[in-house]
């Protein structure tokens, strides 16, 4: 079943309410679904506020729904504080908005990111061996990416990350009905980035899992 930590609703630039996006995850049959706003210093209490409520959708629907949110274009010195502050608003998952060549994501994000209390750093980019070795040593999980754009640089962050021993996760960075996909499809994104059936489990399912199982409702 599939398990995707990073997508997004209405509060910040998806389409869908949280409710529907959680209901078209079950139809996609998803185990677990972070929804994971885009957030800077201004909307983070609104954002976590708001999302943290969809938890009344897990009994109803049979679906663990993670608050978190997406740490986006935050300048490099102020990422570890703002981390800080969503973990102390009770974020389940912070993912960090990396260094994707599509987008002018301030230089030093990533490496500022790694050293920061998160979770996972999204479509890193062209992420380098050292910051790789970051991700390795704070247990933070590199992502291969479903979506158009920023995953113009999955073979090489999945070259990386097995050339280190980094954890890689695939999510789909969800903006629209559309970007959902299956386990399936989630295995064919990770053995187009170049992973082996053995690497490409443990980015789909293993690694997923063992994160959103560390993971309860503050």
């Amino acid at each position: 079943m599939m398990i995707d930590l990073h997508t997004h609703s209405i509060l910040s630039d998806g389409v869908l309410i949280p409710a529907e996006l959680v209901r078209r995850a079950v139809v996609h049959n998803y185990s677990a679904i972070a929804i994971t706003d885009h957030v800077d210093f201004t909307n983070i209490e609104f954002v976590l506020n708001a999302v943290r409520k969809t938890s009344f959708l897990e009994d109803e629907w049979g679906i663990r729904v993670l608050a978190g949110v997406e740490l986006t274009h935050v300048p490099p010195r102020k990422i570890a504080v703002l981390a800080d502050r969503a973990r102390s608003l009770g974020a389940d998952i912070i993912v960090m908005h990396g260094e994707t060549v599509v987008e002018p994501v301030a230089p030093g994000t990533n490496d500022a990111a790694l050293r920061a209390d998160i979770d996972i750093l999204a479509h890193p980019g062209i992420i380098t061996p050292d910051e790789a070795e970051l991700a390795r040593e704070s247990g933070i999980s590199l992502e291969i990416t479903s979506r158009a754009g920023h995953n113009l640089t999955n073979g090489h962050v999945a070259r990386i990350a097995s050339e280190i021993g980094c954890a890689l996760i695939v999510d789909t960075d969800t903006h629209a009905p559309e970007d959902l996909i299956t386990d399936e499809m989630a295995f064919k994104v990770a053995v187009g980035a170049g992973l082996d059936e053995r690497g490409a489990l443990a980015a789909t399912r293993t690694n997923p899992k063992r994160l959103v199982e560390s993971r309860s409702r503050r």
